[in-house]
C-alpha cells in the first residue's frame, strides 16, 4: 500500500486570547481595526471559534502583532497519514481504464464504392 501524506493543523487563537485575558470575541475587533483589518463581528467569531480555511496575510500579521507571537504560536501543523491502495492511487476514478502508452489507433481509410480490396472493412 502506498502512503499519502495528509496535513492538518490546530488553530490556537482561542488559547492565545485566554492567555492574554481576552474572553470575548468583541475584545479582538478594535485591536484588529487599529491594525487596518476590518472584519464583521460574525467573521471575528468564526476566526476565533473555527479553524480558518483561508486567512489573509494581513490578518495573520495583525494577530501576531496583537499577541506578540509568531505564526508558529497560532498554527500547530501535524501530519495525518492516510494509506491508499496502489490501484486506487494510480487510477483517476473507479471506471477508468488506462491505455498503454504505446497504444496508437489504426489510421482510418476512406474506401471508395468502386474499390474492391476483398476485405470486410
Amino acid at each position: 500500500m502506498a502512503t499519502r501524506r495528509r496535513l492538518d493543523f490546530e488553530w490556537n487563537l482561542r488559547q492565545l486570547m485566554a492567555a492574554h485575558q481576552m474572553w470575548k470575541t468583541t475584545q479582538l475587533a478594535p485591536l484588529l481595526t487599529e491594525r487596518g483589518v476590518k472584519l464583521s463581528p460574525a467573521q471575528i467569531y468564526r476566526l476565533v471559534t473555527d479553524k480558518p480555511e483561508r486567512l489573509s496575510m494581513k490578518t495573520l500579521v495583525a494577530l501576531c502583532d496583537i499577541f506578540g507571537c509568531s505564526p508558529n504560536d497560532l498554527i500547530t501543523p501535524h501530519v495525518v497519514a492516510a494509506t491508499v491502495p496502489k490501484a486506487a492511487a494510480s487510477a483517476s476514478g473507479p471506471d477508468v481504464v488506462r491505455m498503454p502508452e504505446t497504444f496508437r489507433p489504426e489510421r482510418a481509410r476512406i474506401l471508395d464504392e468502386n474499390d474492391d480490396d476483398g476485405g470486410d472493412r
